[in-house]
């Protein structure tokens, strides 16, 4: 009898710890299937914030070229909200015409850029100069070995392109860009405009401070006739203008994309490709 009991009792022991063990695997594969749940979730929603996003490059290739003049949009820098799948959308273009070109700027505009954005006259010239021997091509004897030595003695294992930069980001390896610096400047420089200086009617506020010659009552006159012309139908884009297009989308429980484009709109106006993508990058660069 006492043994039987005995053997009733580690039965029941194997059922209690079975029982636990098949608890403890259904809790694991819940978490499991919720986590993967919220996972697709997120997915999701981050695809609808990265297509709207996208909506708000496509509308604003074809709003600045809209044959209603009323409704084209001007590449100023100001923004255009609209809302989109459920997603709040805002885009702002900018000429890069308005912009300081690193390949074409004069070295007093790339000095004047550099002041504003921080730096004083000391280091805006020396980092301005530093500019203008990367993108220079070879013209003098020891030119290329002097920069390589100058790179050299800070630590970097490489010397100045002695070309045209191929993209901003590389503005980053001149010798004296620091991050910080390169994050204030990014908004106001191109590569795409071909111009030794902005244009003023275009120009966002670093670029503008950049133009030299334009004192404090300058700049504000043009500042209230930008704002005056805001309120006026944009002219049609002509062929070979370029802009920026930075769209943010942002969903309601927070999530958001960002793409940033630079499209050359071709003469023609809609008539065969209107447009051609200079540069497409996702996410804000930070």
């Amino acid at each position: 009898m006492k043994r039987r009991a005995r053997q009733r009792g580690v039965a029941l022991l194997l059922v209690l710890w079975a029982c636990t063990l098949l608890a403890v695997l259904l809790g694991g594969y819940a978490v499991l299937a919720r986590t993967a749940a919220l996972q697709t979730r997120y997915q999701f929603a981050e695809a609808r914030a990265h297509y709207a996003a996208e909506a708000g490059v496509m509308r604003a290739t074809y709003a600045m070229q809209d044959p209603v003049a009323q409704r084209r949009w001007v590449g100023d820098g100001r923004s255009y909200p609209f809302d989109f799948d459920g997603a709040t959308v805002s885009v702002t273009v900018t000429d890069e015409g308005g912009k300081v070109d690193l390949n074409a700027a004069s070295p007093e505009v790339l000095q004047a850029l550099f002041r504003a954005a921080g730096l004083d006259a000391a280091a805006a010239g020396k980092l301005a100069t530093r500019v203008v021997d990367w993108r220079s091509f070879v013209t003098e004897p020891g030119q290329a070995e002097r920069g390589r030595a100058e790179y050299a003695a800070a630590g970097r294992d490489y010397g100045p392109r002695h070309g045209p930069f191929a993209s901003l980001q590389e503005l980053q390896l001149v010798l004296g860009m620091t991050p910080a610096l390169y994050r204030k400047l990014e908004p106001a420089i191109t590569l795409w405009s071909g111009q030794a200086m902005p244009d003023p009617n275009t120009a966002p506020p670093l670029a503008l401070a950049a133009i030299p010659g334009l004192d404090p009552e300058q700049l504000a006159a043009l500042r209230a006739a930008r704002e005056r012309n805001s309120r006026m139908a944009a002219p049609p884009i002509g062929g070979g203008v370029t802009h920026s297009i930075r769209a943010e989308a942002v969903l309601a429980d927070g999530t958001h994309a960002v793409i940033r484009a630079t499209v050359r709109f071709r003469a023609g106006g809609m008539a065969g490709q209107p447009y051609t993508v200079l540069r497409w990058e996702e996410g804000d660069g930070e």
